[in-house]
């Protein structure tokens, strides 16, 4: 899968500094004790970790430039609410926080229209999601968040569902360097299957092999829509005629189609 790389207006992404856990660690004991500048640190050290969510996201917004905002307010969350008691990488913690907070800001800025109740939905699992996740650096299951909102399961899938955006068919899946395939390459169409597609072949190759009068009486007949006299007089032979070349045609292409 071909790689692209995040542009920000104004950022040199390759001078953004990405922190090792110790100095993460000692930036967060600071930062809990009330040090901005250790915050500070701990924003700029994980940058890349916001840009690197915002690769997913590339083909569903013209604005990069905003959605790196909105990434940043996810990563802030995420360090006001990180607990190092939990145990458990910070960016195992943030991704979730920063992509939903990505997420809801396409979601309320597109053009797609959610039914309210499903919205409702939505907004509540998103802050139950997120009350969880900062409680026990984890989220939770569906089923939890169904009881905790006195609803189906189902009603919280779908509303989770819906805060997916809509992929266009001709979006690039993969590119190897050579020809790139599309979604659409991927997508069944099952109105035609093998079947009909093969006997679609046989025919063409039936009527390939028609005389050219035949092809023509055929075509006359069944495309344009002309009657057997019409046919008759323009190609100057009887009705007779055109009606048993039209029966000949047809008998050899049943025969062909059994």
């Amino acid at each position: 899968m071909a790689k692209y790389k995040v542009e920000i207006s104004g950022i040199n992404t390759n001078d953004i500094v990405v922190l090792s856990n110790e100095e993460m660690t000692e930036l967060f004991k600071k930062a809990k004790e009330g040090d901005m500048f250790a915050r500070d640190l701990l924003v700029s050290g994980n940058l890349k970790l916001v840009l690197a969510i915002l690769r997913q996201f590339m083909n569903k917004s013209d604005n990069m430039d905003d959605l790196f905002q909105i990434g940043c307010i996810g990563l802030l969350k995420a360090i006001d609410n990180f607990d190092l008691s939990h145990e458990v990488k910070f960016s195992t913690y943030a991704v979730p926080m920063i992509t939903g907070e990505v997420r809801r800001y396409i979601r309320d800025n597109s053009q797609v229209r959610i039914s309210r109740s499903i919205k409702d939905i939505a907004y509540k699992t998103l802050k139950l999601k997120e009350e969880y996740l900062a409680e026990y650096a984890r989220e939770p299951e569906t089923g939890y968040i169904a009881d905790k909102l006195g609803v189906l399961e189902s009603d919280v899938i779908t509303a989770l569902e819906s805060l997916k955006e809509p992929v266009s068919i001709f979006e690039p899946i993969y590119n190897d360097g050579g020809d790139t395939i599309y979604l659409a390459d991927q997508i069944e169409d099952k109105r035609t299957n093998n079947i009909e597609l093969s006997s679609k072949l046989a025919l063409e190759d039936a009527i390939n092999n028609l005389e050219e009068r035949e092809k023509k009486i055929l075509d006359e007949r069944y495309i344009v829509g002309k009657t057997q006299m019409e046919i008759a007089d323009e190609l100057s032979i009887s009705q007779a005629q055109v009606s048993r070349l039209e029966k000949r045609a047809i008998k050899q292409l049943k025969k062909v189609l059994k």
